[in-house]
């Protein structure tokens, strides 16, 4: 079996953006005037973790295909 560089990429961008979006869902309105009311803690934070999971069930995708046989 090779090593998978989006395994732990997927994990880290995962866990990061469940970190910033929980931190978005929680934080004061008062901390984003500076953004125009958007809270941009949280729709970076959406989009980091999606990043994560694309990363993830491309790496578990690819190893399924390896364990079946087919192209690594």
């Amino acid at each position: 079996m090779t090593f998978d560089l989006r395994l732990p990429i997927g994990l880290l961008f995962t866990l990061l953006g469940l970190l910033l979006t929980v931190f978005g869902l929680f934080s004061p309105p008062e901390l984003y005037q500076r953004s125009l009311g958007t809270n941009m803690n949280l729709w970076w934070g959406l989009a980091i973790l999606a990043f994560g999971a694309t990363m993830l069930a491309f790496a578990l995708r690819a190893r399924r295909a390896a364990s079946a046989g087919g192209r690594p």
